[in-house]
């Protein structure tokens, strides 16, 4: 069994020889952390120092056409101030003390900003939505479409509402939705008319596994929008990009949305979006009382609370053993609920890992074993086996 055939058969809910091996990704400040760690010096790339299963995705945009002009507007020797890419305003500090920046104002405000900056970056017929040499193009879909190709094959299709939150910020969509809601509900159309004319040509003509967006709209409490709005404006936008992957065989479509998004699941599915990813535990976002819900309706990708690996050795194993039984219904790869942060310890992400692989039956890589400095960390745990 190949990786794409193992992931496609997890997915739905069907035996695989063993869970897929995936994680989620890290902080930027990870590496400089674990080197001091034990993590060797010429480590550039985590994702394949650990030797994680790869995937693939079908090179469409569904971004801008062409961005806004970058540039700083007011430097100190502290900080910076720049236009972003997006047309937002924002503080840079130089200390690396914060990797997220000081947001100052947001480019957009209204309509005016909407017809007039955002609207014709998002050109809908630009031809270099997709590879402008044919032969690029018929390359990729051989490749994908070969019965041999083991890597599981996945599409974008992007954001509906978390986009508009990253150009008009928190308050500014917020307010929009009171202020001009047709505005907002045409602004969410536009974008679901250009996702469904980018994926329509590439669902038609290659084998897709999954189809991943993204949304990010939701803290803690839940939601920036009500239920209520979700139904309104994305339900049936979602509805409309589903609708062309399914018709076209492709029944597994998630979505990225950190925080509590226990109110937005029910939306999701009636939007025919029946996956959600990373599953944030720490918000709120059970991922065991959502399998107990939803059962084999939803499938979830993440869902192992990071403050565990944080916590130390006897955590994390708490962790798994709770997930274990439902993540061997299928239909579920576990990993790290969101980046993987500095806090947990080199060692306690390589204790995570061999415990994660061990319980689900994963192989362990002979050469990566074989590492010095990973043979040196395991040989103080007594464990023999880690499975639990």
């Amino acid at each position: 069994m190949n990786h794409r055939e193992r992931w496609v058969r997890c997915m739905h809910f069907q035996p695989v020889d063993h869970v897929p091996d995936e994680e989620f990704g890290y902080w930027a400040e990870n590496l400089n952390v674990w080197k001091q760690q034990g993590l060797p010096d010429n480590v550039t790339n985590l994702e394949a120092y650990f030797k994680f299963a790869p995937r693939s995705g079908v090179p469409v945009g569904l971004g801008f056409s062409y961005g806004f002009e970058s540039k700083v507007i007011e430097e100190t020797d502290k900080y910076r101030i720049i236009i972003d890419g997006e047309g937002a305003k924002q503080q840079i500090f130089k200390d690396g003390s914060s990797t997220i920046p000081h947001y100052i104002e947001f480019g957009l405000k209204g309509r005016k900003e909407w017809e007039e900056l955002y609207k014709p970056r998002l050109d809908i017929n630009n031809p270099s939505r997709y590879p402008e040499n044919r032969s690029d193009w018929e390359q990729i879909k051989a490749r994908f479409n070969d019965p041999n190709w083991g890597i599981p094959v996945g599409i974008g299709i992007g954001s509906l509402f978390g986009v508009l939150r990253n150009w008009a910020g928190f308050e500014g969509i917020s307010m929009l939705c009171y202020d001009d809601p047709e505005l907002v509900e045409e602004m969410v159309t536009h974008l679901a008319d250009l996702t469904c004319a980018v994926i329509k040509r590439s669902a038609s003509e290659i084998k897709i596994d999954y189809a991943a967006g993204w949304e990010d709209m939701a803290f803690n409490n839940g939601p920036i929008i009500s239920p209520k709005m979700i139904r309104k404006w994305l339900t049936p936008n979602y509805k409309r990009i589903t609708d062309i992957l399914r018709a076209n065989g492709c029944d597994i479509i998630y979505t990225d949305c950190d925080g509590n998004i226990n109110e937005m699941i029910d939306p999701w599915l009636e939007g025919g979006v029946n996956g959600i990813f990373p599953v944030d535990v720490a918000a709120g976002s059970d991922p065991v009382a959502i399998r107990k819900k939803y059962g084999d309706k939803v499938v979830i990708l993440g869902g192992v609370n990071k403050h565990k690996l944080i916590a130390g050795k006897e955590a994390i194993k708490d962790e798994i053993r709770r997930i274990k039984p439902y993540v061997l219904e299928g239909g579920w790869i576990p990993h790290v609920d969101h980046r993987c942060p500095p806090d947990v310890t080199f060692e306690n992400y390589l204790y995570y890992l061999d415990v994660k692989r061990e319980t689900f039956g994963i192989p362990k890589d002979e050469e990566f074993e074989s590492r010095p400095e990973i043979k040196k960390i395991k040989s103080k745990w007594k464990e023999t086996s880690l499975a639990v």
